[in-house]
C-alpha cells in the first residue's frame, strides 16, 4: 500500500487549485454561524479533496479581508513546523502563503 506524503499532497492541492481556481473564497466565514455552515458542508464532502478545497475557499495566495492579510501562516489552525492545517474538517498540508475562508487569528 502506497501512502502520499505531505509534500506530494501539497503538489496535488496546488495542481487542483491551479486547474480549478474558482473556490468559495468569498464570502469569508466571519461569524460563528458562517463557520458552522462551512464546516457542515466540509463534513458532507467526505474525502472529496477538490470539493473540500472549493468549499473552504482555498487560494494559492493570501486574501486581504477587512484590512488584514489572511494567509495560512498566520491562522490559528496552522502548524508552523509541519506546514499543516489542523482544522479537523480539513486536516491537510498547506503552504504558508495559501489561504482559506475559515482563517482565524
Amino acid at each position: 500500500m502506497t501512502t502520499i506524503d505531505d509534500a506530494q499532497s501539497r503538489e496535488i492541492i496546488e495542481l487542483l487549485l491551479t486547474r480549478s481556481p474558482e473556490t468559495e473564497a468569498f464570502p469569508r466565514a466571519d461569524s460563528h454561524d458562517d463557520v458552522l455552515a462551512v464546516i457542515a458542508r466540509l463534513r458532507a464532502a467526505g474525502n472529496d479533496l477538490a470539493a473540500k478545497l472549493a468549499i473552504a475557499g482555498f487560494t494559492l495566495r493570501p486574501v486581504e479581508h477587512q484590512g488584514i492579510e489572511q494567509a495560512c501562516e498566520s491562522c490559528m489552525y496552522y502548524l508552523v513546523h509541519r506546514r499543516f492545517c489542523e482544522l479537523p474538517e480539513l486536516d491537510l498540508p498547506v503552504e504558508p502563503e495559501w489561504s482559506c475562508r475559515l482563517w482565524r487569528i
